[in-house]
């Protein structure tokens, strides 16, 4: 009897042994499921961000001087933006910038090219560095090609310091900027191997929300254009140094609601732009000519710009 107790220990001992070493599952009503916890991953922040869009003007403009001012005139634009550094140091940002850019013109007197609308095509790389948080240098090299045949290629190079002075005046933010252009070869402005200069400020207001339409942002950029050695002189008078035209405009951006998030970001804008032109930027533009007391016989030193466009951001 001792033996038969002893046996009937031993095999109940096993048994526990056993189901020790099964899953809980195996037991009814008993259901006990093993979830491995995995850390949370932020999403990866794509280094590759850019734009594109389209821009309808009513004249083309370019540094004061107008290029063309009659038919329907488009221009489309592409930006990629590539990070290549970020941090907290002294040198905040680095980033490789590329751009391309058109002028595609309706009117075309005379120009029998096959490709007589493709007025303008502009390419455009270039770095930006962000440093002490809110000054930003971009050093490009320009070129400017007229696949149509209307001018020789233009290359320059450019360098634009931006400040971003929405910590220290908020609502009332200027964001100034300032330009230097050097024409290395071909004419940007209406002399050769001159220097441009340009300094402009970017207020703002903050989004106001109109009936039926939504938030509508309005800019309004200030730009006042400079040259130097003979950048402004188009042969009739004087050295085509110091100023060369104001321009004072405002735009306004309406985001376009019903284009879902995934296809980027995507915005109307509107706007109109008023120049005013020195003497030798407004003869050259009205084609005219300075009579003996040095004023403009044809040209206008006073004109109106109005835009519109779509664009997208991602």
């Amino acid at each position: 009897m001792a033996n038969m107790n002893n046996l009937k220990l031993s095999v109940c001992a096993g048994i526990a042994a056993a189901g020790m070493l099964l899953p809980a599952s195996v037991f009814a009503g008993t259901e006990v499921t093993s979830k491995e916890v995995k850390p949370v991953q932020a999403p990866v922040q794509s280094a590759i961000t850019g734009d594109f869009g389209v821009q309808f003007v009513s004249a083309y403009f370019t540094r004061g001087i107008m290029q063309q001012n009659q038919g329907a005139i488009v221009q489309p634009y592409a930006d990629l933006y590539f990070a290549l550094y970020q941090g907290d140091g002294f040198v905040n940002k680095v980033s490789l910038n590329l751009s391309i850019w058109s002028s595609i013109h309706s009117h075309h007197p005379g120009n029998l090219s096959t490709t007589k609308d493709w007025y303008e095509f502009d390419y455009t790389p270039g770095v930006a560095v962000t440093f002490a948080k809110n000054f930003t240098l971009t050093s490009s090299y320009f070129e400017y090609d007229s696949p149509a045949g209307y001018f020789s290629p233009e290359r320059s190079l450019n360098f634009n310091l931006a400040f971003d002075d929405t910590d220290y005046l908020h609502a009332f933010a200027l964001h100034p900027h300032f330009t230097y252009l050097r024409e290395l070869s071909g004419v940007a402005g209406l002399g050769k191997h001159g220097n441009y200069y340009e300094v402009g400020i970017t207020p703002g207001l903050a989004p106001i929300t109109a009936p039926f339409i939504g938030p509508v942002t309005f800019t309004f950029p200030i730009t006042v254009g400079l040259g130097s050695s003979g950048f402004y002189n188009n042969g009739i008078k004087g050295g085509g140094n110091g100023y060369g035209y104001t321009s004072a405009g405002i735009d306004a951006s309406i985001p376009i609601s019903f284009i879902p998030a995934a296809y980027g970001t995507w915005t109307f804008t509107a706007g109109a732009t008023y120049y005013n032109l020195n003497g030798n930027v407004a003869a050259y533009d009205g084609n005219g000519a300075f009579d003996k007391h040095g004023t403009i016989k044809d040209g206008r030193h006073n004109d109106f710009v109005f835009n519109g466009g779509i664009g997208a951001a991602f």
